[in-house]
């Protein structure tokens, strides 16, 4: 498949990359591993519900660096059971290269023996048209990246997740991201009981989340930000 437009980076002191397209960093400038346990683990309720399940689907919009996957990978493994299984989607429209993705991770050791993974297989197979996945980064562990817009790419995709990592670029520069069209196509995407976490609490988007069906309330955010949010599909 040919390949989809790249992201290109700048990087601030510290390490942190930021998008040249959106002009924002893709993850807390104090911590984003921490950032991620905080916001989606923490907002979702994982690695809690994670434990309770036979088969779980976690579904994101913005894959980026990969961060929130390896550090749910990471939770998820010291909680498992022989059996279960956790499936995670990503939706991504501008994919980094893997030696942006390589430095960015660098950052944190614990997660190299993951990381090392997740960069070997996007080298080989990331940044194509359409979709990656089957990607079994171990035995219990499966991972689809969809390449591509999400608003086009969401409305064909036959899954249901248990829970969403809403983790596009701030909404003031990607407003797209946050739409009501693809709020509702998140909410159709979300199973009975199901739920989203989201580092903003931008009073538009709420409002979009709360029209496309959710129970939303706000949380303390991470590293002095005010507000997140989280929020439940009602039902069972």
């Amino acid at each position: 498949m040919s390949p989809v437009v790249s992201h290109t980076l700048t990087w601030e002191e510290g390490e942190v990359p930021v998008s040249e397209r959106f002009a924002d960093t893709f993850y807390s400038r104090s911590d984003g591993r921490a950032e991620a346990a905080h916001v989606f683990l923490g907002g979702n309720e994982l690695p809690s519900r994670l434990s309770q399940n036979s088969n779980f689907m976690i579904a994101e919009l913005g894959f980026g660096t990969g961060l929130n996957f390896l550090e749910t990978w990471r939770g998820w493994s010291d909680v498992r059971r022989p059996g279960q299984m956790l499936r995670f989607v990503s939706f991504e429209a501008f994919p980094i290269d893997a030696d942006d993705m390589q430095r960015a991770l660098l950052r944190w050791p614990e997660l190299t023996f993951l990381s090392s993974r997740l960069v070997d297989r996007w080298r080989q197979d990331g940044k194509q048209d359409g979709s990656a996945c089957g990607w079994l980064m171990d035995q219990q562990t499966e991972l689809c990246v969809h390449f591509g817009d999400a608003g086009q790419q969401l409305p064909s995709w036959a899954g249901r997740a248990d829970a969403w990592f809403l983790d596009g670029f701030a909404p003031s520069r990607n407003a797209d991201m946050w739409s009501p069209g693809l709020m509702a196509e998140v909410f159709s995407h979300t199973l009975p009981g199901g739920s989203f976490a989201t580092y903003t609490a931008a009073g538009w988007v709420r409002r979009n989340l709360i029209a496309a069906g959710f129970a939303v309330e706000k949380r303390p955010g991470f590293a002095g930000k005010r507000e997140m949010m989280r929020g439940v599909r009602p039902g069972q």
